[in-house]
């Protein structure tokens, strides 16, 4: 047995994360190719992960806008946007393809929006939505990936944000937002807006297996026009994602995870010795001549939730926003007709019903990957 253990569900010997397209069963042969996605978020990082495939970084933080390549940085206000944008685009290179997203073939354009203390209010969001509007179509986009939410419930119109993600709708694009995580029965914006698809999750508990699954505890609610949020669920747990490059956790993590891997105290003392100037700076032993030691080690694996040197496992309606972005980048792949309403209505018509869970929480039900690609293929 190895010393160390991963603090993930698991069945038979393989210990493992699924990635993805195994947990949705999902088209394998679509990459949204041709499909740009706009992602609207703290900070973003460029990760080897989303190379050739940014048009565009986008500095909202003050009214004085500026779009360009030069924003990236390894603050840890990136990793958010980073863990969004690579779960739904990432090419899967630094885990040797296990986790590519199911739109690995899209562009992006990506939109910060945090102030400089790292908060995120409702005029920040608007602001970064103003300038999709203005710039939408100079960049082709045709999703609106939104994973932050904004100050307090609205069930008003005349919201500017709700007023914002109507005018992106009438353009053809489909802003796709997160419920939230706070099980409550309240929607705030962008999640409240009626023409926002807006994504609650579900645990899958790391496995096929619909018998082990149950709802997240996911926010929802009615929009003002009546309609029932989320309209659709889906994964939301034990989602692999990308530890920030060159942030102390990615020092750290160079070390802790291969422990998951060692069997005998000689190979892990070997492997603190090599790494010990990196574990000092996170105040971790270098050894392990005691039982506090091995628990502190341990305790920190958990904590970063490690899968392997660059991948951490991270749950959040913020994680099944970007799954359910990546599943419309492969229907409009599939179908670059298709129009905004036609998307909502194929996702809730091909959805399969949670059994056991209330209409009012799941929506449409679980999003069905592989029949919503085949149903916008086939749609005149």
């Amino acid at each position: 047995m190895p010393l160390f253990t991963a603090n993930f569900p698991h069945s038979g010997e393989t210990v493992q994360v699924l990635p993805v397209q195994e947990r949705l069963g999902a088209q394998a042969d679509l990459c949204g190719r041709g499909v740009v996605i706009a992602f609207l978020d703290s900070g973003f990082y460029p990760h080897p992960d989303l190379r050739g495939r940014i048009l565009a970084h986008v500095d909202a933080v003050t009214r004085r806008v500026i779009s360009g390549d030069k924003f990236f940085h390894d603050h840890a206000l990136s990793w958010h946007g980073q863990m969004t944008s690579v779960i739904a685009c990432g090419d899967g290179k630094t885990s040797q393809g296990r986790y590519r997203g199911l739109a690995h073939g899209a562009q992006m354009v990506l939109i910060k929006i945090s102030d400089f203390h790292g908060n995120i209010k409702e005029y920040d969001i608007l602001r970064g939505l103003l300038w999709l509007i203005e710039n939408h179509r100079a960049y082709n986009v045709r999703i609106c990936s939104i994973s932050v939410g904004g100050d307090l419930p609205s069930s008003d119109p005349d919201h500017p944000i709700h007023v914002a993600i109507r005018a992106l709708y009438d353009e053809g694009v489909l802003t796709i937002c997160a419920a939230g995580n706070s099980g409550m029965p309240q929607l705030l914006p962008p999640a409240s807006a009626p023409e926002a698809l807006t994504v609650g999750g579900v645990d899958d508990n790391n496995t096929t297996d619909v018998t082990q699954w149950r709802p997240y505890h996911h926010n929802y609610g009615t929009a003002y026009d009546g309609t029932l949020k989320p309209e659709i669920l889906t994964a939301a747990r034990w989602i692999a994602a990308p530890i920030l490059p060159y942030s102390s956790m990615a020092r750290e993590a160079h070390w802790l995870a291969p422990l998951l891997h060692v069997r005998t105290r000689a190979e892990a003392e070997a492997l603190l010795k090599a790494g010990c100037a990196d574990l000092k700076l996170g105040n971790l032993p270098c050894a392990l001549e005691t039982q506090a030691q091995h628990a502190a080690l341990q305790a920190r694996i958990h904590k970063y939730k490690l899968i392997d040197r660059q991948h951490q496992h991270v749950d959040g309606t913020s994680v099944a926003a970007a799954i359910a972005t990546s599943v419309v980048a492969q229907m409009l792949e599939a179908n670059p007709r298709l129009h905004v309403g036609a998307i909502r209505a194929l996702l809730r018509a091909t959805a399969v019903a949670f059994p056991n869970a209330p209409e009012e929480v799941q929506g449409g039900g679980i999003l069905d990957a592989h029949t919503a690609v085949l149903a916008a293929l086939a749609h005149g």
